[in-house]
């Protein structure tokens, strides 16, 4: 199905296709980046607003474990919490060690108390519904 002929609250399904190739030619843990780390999130903030988001999310999900296994989602989350939403912001710690972006490129929601708690909760329901 092409993204002309997809309805807009269904692109999950052109996006876990996409996965597949990224997976094949840039490695899992790209694929996982660009669909977890990307759209899942992207997804849910919509599904927050929008019930015919909402109605795909458990569609998506299990498209998603259809093409991961529960041990590397579940490593994959495991990372990403501790390189985005744990990590500290020290500055005595190397970026690198870290696996963390640029200061340019960090998270907007990391200086808005708000938005880091609705983040925070965001990524606690990503693990739940991945990992249940």
């Amino acid at each position: 199905m092409s993204s002309s002929t997809t309805e807009f609250h269904k692109i999950w399904i052109d996006q876990c296709a996409a996965t597949e190739d990224i997976r094949d030619n840039f490695g899992p843990h790209s694929a996982l980046d660009y669909l977890i780390g990307e759209k899942l999130f992207s997804f849910l903030r919509a599904a927050e607003q929008d019930p015919l988001f909402a109605a795909e999310v458990p569609d998506f999900i299990m498209a998603i474990r259809r093409l991961f296994a529960v041990d590397v989602i579940r490593d994959y989350l495991d990372r990403l919490e501790k390189t985005k939403y744990l990590a500290p912001l020290d500055p005595d710690l190397e970026m690198d060690e870290l696996d963390c972006p640029e200061e340019d490129e960090l998270e907007p929601w990391l200086e808005n108390p708000v938005m880091g708690a609705e983040e925070l909760l965001r990524f606690a329901r990503v693990r739940q519904l991945l990992q249940s």
